[in-house]
């Protein structure tokens, strides 16, 4: 803890007065009892007034140097100041300043707190809310929180590695400084929201009336849209707790008026809390929904919810979406990068499960074997299968009747597909037990075989998840291999164009100009085509795509990638901070790329092919955007123009028509 006689920082918007009321008594007890210098300031304001929106780095640092006294203050402010300069020069006056003004705005701000000697003693203040957790949040992950967990014995953690899965949602970070707030009046229950929430925070909730007895005031409601939700009740909730406050949910809001509005997090806190509990408490509605559909896909439960990314991150949203249609039945190999990060950071794991208890299993590999690691996963799969389909067949053929043979019969005619698979399943877990019970000799040893592989009746949806950095570059030899295989495996690939993850160094999927460590003025040579180069088997299905620019051919391409009986390839279009935008518009960033004619969409089928048409779909129309208007909107190209102007305007050219040559070529294709 902190040494008696030490300088305690906060960053609050509350006054001396307020302090008594927020904060916890243990808190105050400390202050005083430690004779600590109480400094607060309103980061988040100064931030927010000279143009840094929720950045507060710049501000606390300053404050810190104010304290701290490590050098004087004077001195310290002329480094800071020609840090800032050195740091964000590229990215223009503009940044530059306002990181400047931000350091001043600090220094006048920066408050001492006077408290009273009573606080050594006192017993009220804030309370801590205490919830009831698992056993393993409880004396595993809270006291690794706490920084305590070097105090935890071996025996705390199991031999074999695993975790237990869903535990993000015992965090509650409250790291947003706004939220949104939902308004029935003007939502039209598209469901969009929600489909590119980057951490699955914001949801929509179906109710029937007699459901909605006992709810919150703040819980309102409207009548859900659609013949299929007849007598139901929808509401659009987040947790705001776990919400990190992006605002990529009210920025592409199509609806007229203002169905979600950001509001600060401490004015909705307590009442959107409890919405969030409630609506969390509801029963699942007793009406199938078609997950094929924008909307629809945003009624199937995310198994995959609040991990760490970035606020606003271009990647989580289709990793999410990839869950909420087939995590259930998933099995996931994730490369090392940013991916595996928010993937499986310790102590918690943002894979959950739904009410079965059934969810992704999820492993993460090396940089330069995941494609392997999960190749391995595959053929692991299919030797079990395997000998699941010898065993019903060596059932059948001794003579097993009734039902059970029924089943065993649509089972091997399906197993291949996940819906049959999983329908017949059913039906030989409903009377498997039983069956081997009551059965002797051969018979019964096969059945108890058959019963003890229950885990593998439905198909499997095997993934094999990693960034550009990997799937374009280290792993790439990999990857080629894995499609080349013919094997029924799916990559999707998060192409922030960039090794995100490392520190923004260039990759081979960095285009044309744009800056990144090892192309500090600009990368000399186009963007590696790994689509085209995957097309050339043929029977490998590829797919490029860009949520915010196209819903529903993102959600197209994943259910056609998935189904497709052999080698999957999605290129995800994911912006990233590296990129410098704001990245409370990573999605409307998405669709300036597409219509700039930077990202095309597409899709190749191979079973088109067999059909005898022709397997190239392209799926971006003509680009109607400017291209190098594009180009400025981003810092990682914009720079390129103020470090070295001498080439940026002809790296421009060029990177345009290396963009222009990609859309002919994928318009031949399609044509063809």
């Amino acid at each position: 803890g902190i040494n008696e006689d030490g300088s305690f920082l906060l960053n609050s918007p509350w006054t001396a007065e307020e302090m008594n009321e927020k904060l916890p008594a243990a808190m105050k007890q400390t202050i005083a009892k430690k004779k600590l210098k109480f400094f607060n300031i309103d980061a988040v304001k100064i931030a927010r007034e000279v143009g840094l929106g929720g950045r507060i780095n710049m501000v606390m640092q300053a404050a810190f140097f104010k304290i701290a006294k490590v050098v004087p203050v004077e001195d310290a402010l002329v480094y800071i100041k020609e840090a800032i300069k050195q740091t964000y020069g590229r990215k223009g006056d503009k940044i530059v300043n306002m990181n400047i003004q931000a350091v001043d705005r600090a220094i006048e701000a920066l408050e001492a707190i006077e408290y009273p000697a009573s606080w050594a003693t006192e017993t009220t203040g804030a309370v801590v809310v205490e919830e009831e957790v698992p056993d393993y949040v409880q004396n595993v992950i809270r006291p690794i929180l706490r920084q305590e967990g070097d105090q935890l014995p071996v025996s705390a953690f199991t031999p074999d590695g695993t975790v237990p899965v869903g535990t993000t949602k015992y965090e509650k970070r409250g790291i947003a400084v706004t939220v949104p707030q939902w308004d029935p009046q003007d939502c039209i229950q598209c469901n969009q929201c929600a489909f590119v929430c980057p951490h699955a925070c914001i949801r929509p909730y179906l109710a029937k009336e007699d459901n909605l007895a006992g709810a919150p005031t703040t819980f309102t409601t409207k009548a859900a849209i659609g013949k299929e939700f007849a007598g139901y009740q929808y509401r659009m909730q987040v947790s705001p707790l776990d919400c990190t406050g992006c605002g990529n949910c009210v920025d592409i809001c199509p609806a007229k008026g203002t169905p979600l509005k950001m509001i600060p997090l401490e004015e909705v806190v307590e009442a959107e809390t409890i919405n969030y509990n409630f609506a969390e408490s509801l029963p699942k509605p007793d009406v199938e929904v078609s997950p094929e559909t924008v909307k629809g896909s945003q009624f199937r439960q995310p198994l995959f919810e609040f991990s760490g990314a970035c606020a606003g991150c271009g990647e989580t949203p289709y990793v999410k979406l990839v869950t909420q249609l087939f995590g259930d039945r998933m099995l996931i190999a994730n490369a090392t990068g940013c991916s595996s990060i928010y993937g499986g950071s310790s102590p918690t794991c943002p894979y959950t499960v739904n009410e079965k208890g059934h969810g992704p299993a999820w492993a993460n590999s090396l940089f330069e074997d995941n494609a392997e690691f999960g190749y391995g996963m595959s053929l692991a799969l299919q030797q079990r299968r395997g000998k699941l389909a010898d065993l019903i067949n060596q059932a059948l053929a001794l003579g097993v009747d009734g039902e059970l043979k029924t089943a065993f019969i649509q089972w091997l005619e399906g197993k291949d597909v996940a819906e049959a698979s999983g329908k017949a399943g059913d039906q030989i877990k409903a009377l498997i037990d039983s069956a081997a019970a009551q059965s002797g000799g051969e018979m019964k040893e096969v059945l108890t075989a058959i019963a003890g592989m229950k885990d593998i009746y439905t198909k499997k949806s095997v993934w094999i998840f990693g960034g550009d950095g990997w799937a374009y570059d280290i792993g790439y030899g990999g990857l080629d291999h894995v499609l080349a295989s013919g094997d029924d495996v799916n990559v999707l690939v998060l192409d922030t164009e960039v090794y995100s993850n490392t520190g923004g160094q260039s990759s081979k999927a960095t285009p044309t100009g744009a800056i990144a460590k090892f192309a500090a003025s600009g990368k000399k040579v186009r963007k590696k085509d790994l689509g085209m180069m995957a097309m050339s088997y043929g029977y490998v299905y590829v797919a490029s795509i860009a949520m915010g620019a196209n819903k529903n051919q993102t959600l197209k391409a994943m259910l056609e990638a998935e189904r497709y009986q052999g080698p999957s390839l999605i290129i995800a279009y994911a912006p990233c901070i590296n990129h410098g935008i704001n990245m409370s518009k990573t999605q409307r960033e998405e669709q300036l790329a597409v219509e700039a004619g930077y990202w095309p969409l597409y899709r190749h089928n191979p079973e088109l092919a067999l059909a005898g048409k022709n397997p190239f779909t392209l799926d971006s129309k003509e680009p109607t955007g400017n291209f190098r208007d594009f180009l400025m909107g981003e810092v990682r190209y914009s720079s390129l123009k103020k470090l070295f102007p001498e080439h940026a305007n002809g790296l421009y050219t060029q990177a345009e028509k290396d963009a222009k040559l990609r859309y002919e070529t994928y318009k031949r294709l399609a044509q063809e």
